[in-house]
C-alpha cells in the first residue's frame, strides 16, 4: 500500500473520530445522527477509502461509546458489511449519483445490525430502534451525498489515492 493511501486513510479516520467526538450526544443510542457517516460515500469514489472509514468507526466507538464491546463488534461489522456491499454493487453501477443512492439505502437498511446491538446491550425495542436508527442514517447519508459530491468537484476523491 502506498504511503499516500495510508496517509489519506489516516486523515479520514482522524476526521471521523474528531467529528464524532464533537457530536457525541447525538452520535449514539436509539436516535442518532452520526454526521461523519457521510464519509461512507467516499467508497463510491475509490474502494481504497475502506480502511480509513472502518478505522474511524472503530476508534470513534472505542473512544466515545458507552456500549463497549458491543459498539466495537456491531458498529464495525455494520460498516464492513455495508462498505463491502457498496464496493460489490459499484462494479455494476457506474454513475456516481446512483452509487450514492445505493450506498445510502444499504447503510440505512442494514441499521438492523445496530438495532440488534442496542436491543442486546440495553434492551431497546428492536423494530422501533431499527426504524429510528435507519431514519437517522438515511438523513445523514442523504444530506452527505451532495456535500461529498461538491467536495469531490474540487478535490477529486477518485484520484486522491
Amino acid at each position: 500500500m502506498k504511503i499516500k493511501t495510508i496517509a489519506v486513510n489516516g486523515i479520514i479516520a482522524a476526521l471521523y473520530i474528531a467529528i464524532t467526538g464533537i457530536i457525541q450526544p447525538i452520535a449514539f443510542s436509539q436516535i442518532q445522527f452520526r454526521i461523519p457517516e457521510m464519509f461512507n460515500h467516499l467508497i463510491v469514489f475509490n474502494k481504497k477509502y475502506f480502511f480509513g472509514i472502518v478505522l474511524g468507526v472503530f476508534l470513534a466507538n472505542l473512544f466515545f461509546s458507552d456500549l463497549l464491546p458491543y459498539d466495537l463488534y456491531f458498529g464495525v461489522a455494520h460498516s464492513i458489511i455495508c462498505l463491502s456491499l457498496t464496493i460489490l454493487i459499484s462494479t455494476f453501477v457506474k454513475n456516481v449519483w446512483a452509487r450514492m443512492i445505493v450506498n445510502t439505502l444499504i447503510f440505512s437498511g442494514m441499521m438492523f445490525i445496530i438495532a440488534y446491538e442496542l436491543n442486546l446491550a440495553i434492551g431497546l425495542p428492536f423494530w422501533e430502534t431499527w426504524l429510528f436508527t435507519a431514519i437517522g442514517e438515511f438523513v445523514v447519508m442523504a444530506i452527505g451525498a451532495p456535500l461529498m459530491k461538491a467536495i469531490d468537484a474540487r478535490v477529486k476523491f477518485e484520484k486522491m489515492m
